[in-house]
């Protein structure tokens, strides 16, 4: 059986997913309450179904009961689920015009990368204007310890994670250490370890608590990149990173 909502979504009667769906969209800025009628009206449903489904909601924080008018409102137990969606947000926003400023700045792409646990993921970028460029897709995944934006995520693991991420990628603590031998304090460096004609400068970005929870990263072709303009990468990449943290509310790592 398939009911229609007052915004003509589908509900599948069977499916306690749909149906809590469907009554947590009942709820909006200019309906922020609403009682259990009200509620089974908008998701066509019996209001029985909607009185089994609304304690459950309520236990789990996702909805909350006034006590006295005994009708309901979205819980903030909601912002714990999106609190890692909206932190990425945060992030992003807080990068955009950083990325923008180094890239005009360089004449390099620019990107922001956020670990997913076992990746690197490009999630904001904004590509050089030369004609010979690196620039990739967002949603670019990069997985390998070459990687400059990978090292700066990994090397601030809790030593358990890092061990495991490291046994996945069938590699050691040594062969870190050899592929961070031009790495300091604020930033890593890829010359040519993963595409060759490629260097990618990476620093660290803190949120207000000092944690790190992304990577600044400067990509440019390595002809143009020789040892002066390296270091001129090296610290138009960090200073990209701490101005982003400061955006967060974040303290930088001194130089």
């Amino acid at each position: 059986m398939v009911s229609t909502t007052g915004n003509e979504s589908p509900v599948r009667s069977g499916s306690p997913v749909a149906t809590a769906m469907a009554i947590l969209r009942c709820f909006t800025a200019q309906h922020p309450v609403l009682g259990v009628v009200d509620i089974a009206e908008q998701v066509g449903l019996h209001k029985s179904s909607v009185s089994r489904m609304l304690p459950t909601l309520e236990a789990e924080g996702l909805v909350e009961r006034d006590p006295y008018s005994q009708k309901y409102r979205l819980s903030l137990g909601l912002l714990h689920i999106a609190g890692s969606l909206l932190s990425d947000l945060d992030i992003r926003r807080a990068a955009a015009p950083v990325l923008a400023e180094v890239t005009e700045a360089t004449g390099e792409t620019s990107s922001l990368l956020l670990w997913d646990g076992e990746a690197a993921v490009t999630v904001e970028q904004v590509p050089s204007k030369r004609a010979v460029k690196h620039a990739v897709e967002l949603g670019t995944r990069y997985q390998t310890l070459a990687s400059s934006s990978v090292r700066i995520l990994v090397r601030e693991l809790a030593a358990g994670d890092r061990a495991a991420l490291l046994e996945r990628l069938n590699t050691s603590e040594e062969a870190l250490a050899e592929l961070s031998r031009e790495d300091d304090e604020r930033t890593t460096v890829n010359d040519g370890l993963t595409v060759p004609d490629e260097v990618g400068v990476a620093a660290a970005v803190r949120d207000h608590r000092g944690l790190l929870v992304g990577a600044m990263m400067i990509a440019a072709p390595r002809y143009r990149v020789d040892a002066t303009r390296r270091a001129e990468l090296r610290t138009a990449c960090a200073d990209a990173a701490a101005a982003t943290t400061s955006r967060l509310g974040g303290v930088p790592h001194a130089s």
